[in-house]
């Protein structure tokens, strides 16, 4: 009996430390299901977005390009609008669905293989991205300067104003 006592008692000690030990995994498996389900929310509210944007972007687009059809009646400078403006709209809609590529793959699910199939969606959309902004601007970006004979607003950290 006396043998038994000290047993029965080590028992009970540790019983409450092996319940919460199976506690804290439970409760951390829930907070991140919990994280995971707020984070898919997210995701698809900003892939929406993206899709709203080009859509409605688009849809405006055409009305202002008709609005100018009619007004002007040169359909080569409101064509070159439309153009220009449907392709801004695809651009900032695209911008958001790279947000959501990102924000759903580092915090949904982070594997290699997933980490894979995000790059190759980043490079197919930024490639996406530059040749319609080179598509909406008429040149490359690095020439915008040149073409445009724009200044820099400001000068650059280390540079001095001219003057």
């Amino acid at each position: 009996m006396r043998l038994l006592l000290p047993l029965t008692l080590c028992g009970a000690l540790t019983a409450p430390a092996r319940a919460q030990e199976v506690a804290e995994p439970a409760a951390a498996a829930e907070h991140a299901g919990w994280l995971d389900a707020h984070v898919e929310l997210l995701v698809q509210a900003i892939e929406a977005a993206g899709i709203a944007i080009i859509v409605l972007g688009g849809l405006a687009a055409s009305a202002w390009f008709l609005i100018q059809l009619a007004r002007t009646r040169a359909a080569g400078v409101a064509y070159d609008a439309y153009r220009a403006n449907l392709g801004r709209a695809i651009l900032l809609g695209l911008e958001f669905l790279v947000a959501a590529d990102i924000i759903g793959t580092v915090a949904v699910d982070p594997t290699l293989q997933s980490l894979a199939v995000l790059a190759g969606i980043v490079l197919i959309r930024t490639f996406l991205s530059f040749s319609l902004e080179v598509e909406i601007e008429g040149h490359w970006p690095w020439r915008r300067t040149r073409e445009t004979g724009a200044v820099s607003p400001r000068p650059r950290d280390g540079e001095r104003e001219p003057g």
